[in-house]
């Protein structure tokens, strides 16, 4: 599968809910959340939104997806993160893989994508993935595959707030293996309330 950077139509279209509603203002059809951040859902794809108490910098340097980066001691849902192979500066093909969740109901799963990195002209960065098959990554026996559809984080600049950034975060994961769906449909929102926390605790260490 191939995985293009969205489009400057696609980024305006993202950014214009932010100028619609208002920076701080959670989207339409929050199902939970904290402070700051909301999201929605349809049809088993996820959208977040926060802003977050750091500079688009900062942000980008937590969640930025590069072997040996801070991922793994932020985020619970991240075990391993390792590049398989570096297709250029800005694309890779990656592995994550994940620990048990819920309560240990969803055993530790393995993701393998295309991961494309980029950054526009606005300071908008954007981390971008889709699932991949590799030669270089069988399915581990230890480990249920996952799949990721189209999905990404863009880390978006506030004009005069230098030191806040908005994130916009889509996901569509199919977490494979055999799970009630009662159990995905409560998994993913926990999941997105808790990436943001975590990452708005990660980014104010930074300051620290």
């Amino acid at each position: 599968q191939n995985c293009a950077a969205p489009s400057s139509r696609s980024r305006r279209a993202a950014k214009g809910h932010q100028g619609r509603r208002g920076a701080g203002s959670p989207p339409r059809g929050v199902r939970g959340g904290a402070a700051g951040f909301g999201f929605v859902s349809s049809r088993r794809r996820y959208r977040g939104e926060g802003i977050l108490p750091a500079s688009p910098r900062d942000v980008w340097h937590c969640i930025k997806p590069v072997a040996g980066g801070p991922r793994t001691q932020w985020d619970q849902n991240v075990k391993d993160f390792e590049v398989i192979e570096a297709i250029s500066d800005t694309v890779s093909v990656c592995r994550t893989t994940t620990p048990s969740a819920f309560m240990r109901i969803i055993s530790p799963r393995e993701f393998v994508d295309v991961v494309v990195m980029k950054q526009y002209e606005d300071g908008t960065m954007l981390s971008a993935a889709t699932h991949v098959e590799h030669p270089l990554c069988p399915p581990r026996p230890n480990l249920v595959r996952g799949f990721n559809y189209p999905c990404g984080c863009f880390c978006i600049p506030l004009p005069g707030e230098p030191e806040r950034t908005q994130l916009l975060s889509f996901f569509q994961t199919d977490l494979g293996g055999y799970l009630p769906q009662t159990v995905v449909d409560s998994f993913f929102p926990a999941s997105i309330a808790g990436f943001y926390s975590n990452l708005t605790k990660a980014v104010k260490a930074l300051k620290a």
